[in-house]
């Protein structure tokens, strides 16, 4: 069962005593000589903001660490990744599709805005995971297909179709196919642990429920 993250709520505090190191080794160093001379001094002293309701602590930069929430990945980052990647591609592949079949001019457009959007995400992937050692182990859902995924009959159809028959397929296979992609981010969310994934399922949800709706009104 995925390990969950602590609490969201340590996100502000996680950002907050990040930006107070990052100043305080800038005060550190600016003032370096004088603390040489200073047995006592230790390092910079961190003020970490409490949760709504709760005064602020100073800690030293130590216990300012250990307060830090841990965003290991564990094996549903790595199965949201690896199985995004093949979602991301299918998307492209059925964008390619476009320029010699549609005769929707917004089709064609939007056609461009995904595969555009989803080339760099892909490439954010992977290289996610060739940072975190891609993690052979098995993954979450690795036999079940994934949502919103076109059937190859689905494809053939498609491949065969011309004009507003085309423009009428593609945008109902790709308002399903997104509609998978946003189930699939939004589970991630919920039980992955990495706060960088978390942020890639996020653009995931806002670019791709954006086009949802967008679809929806051609």
């Amino acid at each position: 069962m995925p390990v969950r993250r602590a609490s969201r709520t340590f996100r502000p505090v996680l950002v907050a005593l990040t930006l107070t190191l990052t100043l305080g080794a800038c005060d550190s160093d600016s003032s370096s000589d004088a603390d040489a001379k200073s047995p006592k001094a230790t390092g910079p002293s961190v003020i970490a903001p409490g949760l709504p309701g709760e005064a602020a602590q100073t800690l030293s930069p130590e216990e300012a660490k250990a307060q830090l929430p841990d965003d290991s990945p564990n094996s549903a980052d790595f199965s949201y990744a690896r199985r995004m990647i093949e979602h991301h591609a299918q998307a492209i592949e059925i964008t390619e599709l476009v320029p010699k079949r549609a005769r929707s001019t917004p089709v064609k457009r939007l056609a461009e805005r995904i595969a555009a959007a989803q080339r760099p995400e892909i490439a954010a992937m992977q290289g996610w995971l060739e940072d975190n050692g891609s993690d052979d182990r098995p993954t979450e859902h690795a036999h079940e297909a994934m949502p919103g995924m076109a059937t190859e009959a689905q494809l053939d159809k498609l491949r065969a179709a011309k004009g507003k028959a085309f423009d009428e397929l593609f945008l109902t296979l790709m308002i399903t196919h997104h509609e998978g992609a946003v189930t699939m981010a939004t589970e991630v969310k919920g039980q992955g642990n990495n706060v960088r994934v978390e942020e890639m399922a996020d653009d995931v949800i806002a670019q791709q429920t954006t086009e949802i709706n967008r679809m929806r009104g051609m």
